[in-house]
This record gives C-alpha cells, structure tokens and sequence, in this order.
C-alpha cells in the first residue's frame, strides 16, 4: 500500500476524532430533573428531552431545575398572620412548587428566575412576598378558630390565590402543607398597635373566662373526684361493714353451735344424770325391797322360830305330860306293884287291875297323839296363816313405802322449788325494800340536814323559843307527874298534928314506896301517906318551879299559871 493513502487514511481518522472531540465538547444533554434554555444563533430553543450543541459566543445556555422544590415559609411573632377576629398567629407553611414540564413554561421560568431555579434559598427569597401576602390575605378572613378548624380550606384558598401568580414564572405549585399553627405570645401583642389592641382585649376575655372555666372544671372535677372518693370510702366502709358482720355471723353461729353443742351435752349430762339417779334410786328401792324380803325373811323366821319353840313347848310339854304320863303309869305300876305286892294274895284282880292300867295308858297315849297331832295341825295351820299375813302386811308395806318415797320424792323436788322460789320473791322483796329504804332514809337524811341546816341558821331568840315552846309541850306532863302523889287526896282537914308519926321516927315506918307512880308508900297509916305525899310534891315543886320561870310563867302569880299555860297553847294551837 503507498504511504500516501495510509497517510490520507490517517489524516482522515484524526480529523475524525478531532472532530468527534469538539461535538462532545458542544454538545449538551438535558435530563429528567433539568432541562434548558439556548438562546442565541438559531433562536431561542427549549431542550426538555433530548440534547443540542452549544456553539460558544454565539449562544447561551440557561438551566432549568425541573425538581420539585421545598419552600419553608414561617410569620411568628411580631410578624404573625392577623386573624378576621384580630389575633395574631403563629404560622409554618410548606409550599411544593416546580417548573411547569411545558416548554413555554420552562421559558417563563429560564427568562424570569434564570438560575435561581438550581438555588433554593434564592428563590424563595424571590418568592416569600407572594406566599405570605397569599397567607394573610387568608388568614384576614378567617378567625383563628376557624383557621384551625378549617386548616384544609384555608391550605386550598391559599394554594388558589398564589397559583396565578406562580404561573407568571413558569412554576406550578404542587401542595401547601400547613405544618405549624398556634397564637403568638401576649408579649409580641402591641398595646398601641389597634389590632393588637382589640386582639389583647379578646385574649384577655378569652383567657379569663378560659381561666375561670378552667377553674370551674377543676373544682367540679376535684369535687367529682372527692365525691368519687366518698363514694369509694363508703363502699369501702360498706364492704368493711358487710365484712365484719359477716365475721361477727360466723362468730354468733360459732357461738350458736357450741352453745347448742354444750346444751346438747349438758342435756345428756342431765339424761345421764337423771338415769344415774333413777338408777340410784331403783337401786335403793331395790335394796328396801331386799331389806323388806329381809325383814320379811326374819319375820318367818321368827315366825318359824316362834313356831319351833311353841312346838317345841308343845313336845316339851307333851314330854312333861308323857312324863307325867309316865310318872302317873309309874306310880300306878309302883301303886299296882304295891298292890300287888300287897294283895299278892289277889293275883287275878292284880292282873285284872294291871291290864286296865295298860289299857288305860294306851289310850292315853293314843289321846295325846291325838291331842299332839291335833296342835300340830294347828299350829301348822296358823303359821301358814302368819305367813301369808305377814306376806300381804310385807307387800303392802312395800308398796305403802314406795308409795310414799315417790310421794316424798315429788314432795321434796315441789318444796324446793318451792323454796327457790319463796327465796326468790323473798330476796327480791329484800331488794325492793331496801332500795325503798335507801331512798325513804335519803330522803330522810336530806330533810333532816335541811331541817338541822336551817335550824344552825336561827338566831338565839329563835333558839330560845323553841327551846320554851319545847318545855311548854312537856310542861303539862311534868306538873302531872309532879303533883301525880297527892292526885288521890280528895281534901285535908289538918285538925292536930300531935301524934303524927313523921318519917325517921323510931317506928321506921316511912319507908317504902307505893305502888302508883313512886308515890312514897307509907305504911304508918294515911296521916304518915299524907305526909310523905305532901314531901314529894315539895321535892319536886323547885324543879317545876324552875321549869315555868323558863317558860315565863310565874307560878307565884295566882292564876298565872293556868293563864301562861292557856296562852302557851293556843300560840301552839295557831302556829299549827
């Protein structure tokens, strides 16, 4: 091959890749996320998809950003959102816009914001006043109730009034979010600013009355809560209460049953009791009627035994009559021996007479068989008829002593209740009495100390009065009892006292007493009587005359006495 075509053939490929190189170079590619703007030669032209060469000086390039961008915009403070109702509030709001995907929106957006689509901040600095002149164009319609009650209406008004004006640059807002929303502060409200000025006056009412329905709450709840409480503790209390007494049920029926438990034992102590002593008893009957069969067992056998001696007796004295018998028939034999051996010379009569005498004796012993056997009958007899005497007189006895132990057992358990019971109302008399006596000997005590308090109270004259009122009580009494020895003097005549024998004489005969009243009894006759009468009274009037001065009587005085006395007594008679 010539060096001239491969040198042709390398030129080529060079300028090839010279060529290749610069079309990289100027060629630019947009994307999904940026799109641009040349402008220049050629005319403007809007690269969305696709790609385009940029020739240097004689065009330019403006980048689009087609991202959807986060624009924050916050009014807090003093530069809080007025609301219709003149609060200020705290606002945070989220505005997602972007580049409208239309060419002639991507021209809008490259001519009227260039670059600052790529920048943020940038934009929303260029942007704010038109998003917060959208929010307070709102929020000025709405109260702040309302705005945060109506968050999406007032989102979507927003959204429509800042959309147009987007539009202008290309942009499309996609979605304002409202992210914060709350009053501002009571230090940020201006107290010359005239909003601020109504908005304070209706925080202040709002708060106030917030404030005082708060207060409400609190209390209705704190006495919700107390009475919740109370209710709690009542149940509480009721459930102790129903506790208890169920516990105080169980004790009671606890109580029952053992106190049923020890009456049932106790009863059957009682039965037990009653059947010991029953047994007692029956056994006791059982030994009287032992002692009775006894008694009666000694009875017969006294009887027997009378029965033996009486036979006895009858085969002692039919021995005695057989002896006598015998003794008869002995001596009649000695008699017949004699006479025979004094009329030995009569043998036929001997033998006449001794074979009589035989005869004789056998009959008589065959009449005491008879007799024998006759008593025997008899007396068996009459035994039997002691016997069954003394059965029936044992039986009836027996009988009359059971009889009569049940009658004194009966007797016995109705005199002691009787007794208990005369004890009973007996002692309760005793009580009643004695606490009739206590209050009877109070009441008495009481009286008498008022009485003795009373009488401590009176004056000496007082005293003194009584004191005469007394003597002229008893004064009667004792001038009866002074002149009580000459009351039985009807009168005196003293015609000589010669001969008189006085007390002390050497008769003695003044001694002694009477019989009525202590009288000197004189035993000299009615002169020494008199006398001796006539000594007393004079013994006794210093005493009485004494008495009376104390009453104020003068007894010297005639007829003073009687006078005083009357004049005593009919004061006595009138104080009554």
């Amino acid at each position: 091959m010539p060096i001239n075509i491969i040198i042709w053939v390398a030129i080529a490929f060079v300028a090839l890749f010279f060529f290749g190189v610069v079309v990289a170079r100027l060629y630019k590619r947009s994307s999904k996320e940026v799109a641009f703007v040349r402008t220049g030669l050629g005319g403007e032209k809007v690269i969305l998809d696709g790609g385009a060469i940029k020739l240097p000086v004689f065009q330019e390039i403006v980048a689009v950003n087609m991202r959807t961008l986060r624009l924050q915009v916050d009014r807090k403070n003093e530069d809080g959102l007025i609301t219709a109702d003149r609060m200020r509030v705290d606002v945070t709001a989220e505005f997602y816009v972007r580049v409208k995907p239309e060419k002639e929106s991507i021209a809008k957006a490259a001519q009227t914001l260039g670059d600052r689509t790529l920048q943020p901040e940038m934009l929303k600095e260029l942007l704010q006043g038109k998003f917060v002149d959208a929010l307070r164009a709102v929020a000025a319609g709405l109260s702040m109730e309302q705005l945060h009650e109506q968050r999406a209406d007032f989102v979507q008004s927003v959204q429509s009034s800042v959309s147009e004006d987007l539009l202008k640059n290309g942009l499309e807002l996609e979605s304002v979010s409202l992210t914060a929303l709350d009053q501002t502060g009571r230090s940020y409200f201006k107290e010359d600013n005239a909003f601020d000025a109504q908005g304070l006056a209706k925080l202040t009412l709002i708060t106030e009355a917030k404030r005082e329905e708060r207060n409400r709450i609190e209390q209705e709840t704190r006495v919700k809560i107390e009475t919740k409480n109370l209710e709690a503790s009542k149940k509480s209390f009721t459930i102790s209460r129903d506790e208890e007494m169920a516990r105080l049920d169980q004790e009671r029926e606890v109580a029952f049953a053992a106190a049923e438990q020890e009456s049932l034992v106790a009863s059957e102590q009682a039965t037990r009791k009653r059947e010991a002593e029953e047994a007692r008893v029956l056994q006791e009957q059982k030994e009287k009627e032992a002692n009775i069969a006894a008694e009666q067992a000694v009875r017969e056998r006294d009887i027997i035994r009378e029965q033996t001696i009486k036979e006895r007796d009858i085969n002692a004295k039919r021995q005695v009559e057989e002896t006598d018998i015998m003794r008869h028939q002995s001596v009649e034999i000695k008699k017949q021996e004699s006479d025979i051996a004094v009329a030995k010379k009569s043998e036929e009569q001997s033998e006449a007479e001794a074979e009589a005498a035989k005869a004789r004796s056998i009959m008589v012993k065959e009449e005491e068989n008879v007799a024998t056997v006759r008593q025997t009958s008899i007396a068996n007899r009459d035994k039997e008829i002691e016997l069954i005497k003394a059965r029936e007189s044992a039986e009836k006895e027996a009988i009359d002593i059971k009889v009569a132990a049940e009658a004194q057992k009966q007797a016995a358990i109705d005199q002691a209740e009787a007794i208990v019971t005369e004890a009973k109302a007996e002692g309760e008399r005793i009580r009643i009495v004695a606490e009739a006596d206590e209050k009877r000997l109070e009441v008495e005590a009481f009286g008498e100390r008022a009485i003795n308090e009373a009488k401590n109270l009176l004056s000496e004259e007082i005293i003194a009065f009584e004191v005469r009122k007394i003597l002229a009580q008893v004064a009667p009494e004792i001038i009866e009892a002074s002149v009580k020895p000459i009351e039985k003097i009807d009168s005196i005549k003293i015609v000589s006292t010669n001969g008189f024998n006085l007390p002390g004489n050497s008769g003695g005969n003044g001694t002694g007493s009477s019989e009525n009243g202590g009288a000197p009894a004189a035993s000299g006759g009615m002169p020494n009587q008199l006398m001796e009468a006539l000594l007393a009274y004079r013994m006794n009037s210093p005493v009485v005359d004494k008495l009376l001065h104390e009453l104020g009587i003068d007894p010297d005085k005639p007829g003073g006495l009687t006078e005083e006395l009357g004049k005593a007594l009919e004061s006595e008679a009138k104080e009554k």
